[in-house]
């Protein structure tokens, strides 16, 4: 019994009603998923691929849409070749053409596929990465940095062109000047053609047989150079800083790339970070913490008086407003410090303090003296109703 074909919107995942635009883009997804090649021995995924080709190939043709929306699959049985469903149906049509270009671009790294030269018009050069490592003051302030940098420029000798003085660069025999080669191959659905940077030009159109003694036939000498950078106030670990045309030489008269300065902001011993604020902590004596007063904080801009209030308690956190991280965008607008306030403890005490400290201890009423535990009998313990029972049942 032959296998009954599923519904062809189904298999596309899509309404009846869908435009052309949606059939493109449900069935591109579908290829490319069980796409024979990206599931090599998979049965399931190459009749997964085929079932929705053939769906798309009917549904993406206006007439064929008009005749299975009215009849069904019985529209195409003479012509499926026997339920094969790819027979009569054009896969080298210019809408099919255009989506495997697509899905073959995908997946095997395949170039455009239309004509011309990859290189024809003026390009922007690559950009140029370099770390530079910061203090975390230096971070909140900003600073100036001066950094090495190897730079590449047009060789004064050839003139930027790469051939040896006196002759000049020739069209490349490979690709013709275009800059690019077509490759064809056979795939499941026929002959498709790739287009891909010509190797021996490497997208120039040229090629240099007398290549220049300076520079190699590059076109370009690479020296090194000390370019300052100004780091902006507010910076955070990890942001970069861009400097413009500080990178690679562009082609075809295209400008430089930039120059990326990626920060580094080392840790501090004492601050932590959270984008515009500062967290830290400051200790306190259990006096200050009790009566109150002026304790010394420390901060970015240095120390300050803050005024502990009377009865703080160990882990109280305080603010000090203005005085985090300035904003990247505007340094006139900073954060706020929060200051974490931990009584101390004193490991080691003289006897005098031991002895002033006992003292505020009976003033409060939390020490209890040995000459008192002495004269103080021993309170009887209450007997419970169990204890009365038990004392009935000895007797």
């Amino acid at each position: 019994m032959a296998e009954t074909k599923r519904d062809y919107y189904e298999v596309l995942g899509v309404d009846r009603n869908a435009d052309d635009a949606t059939l493109k883009k449900a069935y591109r997804a579908l290829a490319k998923k069980y796409h024979p090649d990206m599931n090599p021995g998979d049965a399931e995924a190459e009749k997964k691929f085929k079932e929705a080709s053939e769906a798309y190939a009917v549904l993406s043709d206006p007439d064929k849409r008009r005749q299975y929306d009215q009849f069904g699959h019985a529209a195409f049985d003479g012509a499926s070749g026997g339920g094969s469903g790819f027979g009569g149906f054009d896969f080298n049509s210019s809408d099919f053409g255009d989506i495997f270009g697509d899905i073959f671009g995908d997946l095997f790294g395949g170039g455009a596929r239309r004509s011309g030269r990859a290189n024809s018009g003026p390009m922007k050069g690559a950009n140029i990465r370099k770390g530079v490592r910061i203090t975390f003051e230096e971070a909140v302030f900003g600073c100036e940095k001066e950094l090495e940098v190897v730079l590449k420029d047009p060789c004064t000798r050839c003139g930027g062109t790469g051939a040896k003085p006196g002759t000049s660069p020739e069209t490349c025999p490979k690709c013709g000047g275009r800059g690019q080669v077509v490759y064809t191959s056979q795939s499941f659905f026929g002959t498709v053609q790739n287009v891909q940077t010509c190797p021996d030009c490497h997208g120039t159109g040229k090629v240099i047989r007398d290549k220049c003694p300076d520079c190699g036939g590059s076109g370009y000498i690479s020296s090194r150079r000390k370019i300052k950078v100004t780091i902006p106030a507010g910076i955070d670990n990890g942001q970069s800083v861009r400097i413009r045309e500080k990178g690679e030489p562009g082609t075809g008269g295209g400008p430089r790339g930039d120059l990326l300065v990626e920060v580094t902001v080392s840790r501090h011993p004492i601050f932590q970070r959270q984008d515009m604020h500062i967290f830290s902590t400051a200790p306190i004596s259990f006096a200050q913490a009790a009566l109150g007063g002026d304790v010394r904080i420390k901060t970015v801009d240095g120390e300050v008086i803050y005024t502990v209030k009377p009865g703080t308690k160990t882990d109280t956190k305080v603010r000090l407003k203005g005085k985090g991280v300035p904003s990247v965008r505007n340094s006139q607008v900073r954060g706020d410090h929060y200051v974490t306030l931990v009584i101390q403890t004193p490991e080691y005490l003289s006897a005098e303090a031991k002895e002033a400290l006992r003292r505020f201890d009976e003033l409060a009423g939390n020490t209890l003296h040995s000459a008192d535990m002495a004269s103080e009998e021993p309170k009887k313990k209450k007997k419970g109703f169990m204890d009365k029972l038990k004392e009935t049942f000895e007797e």
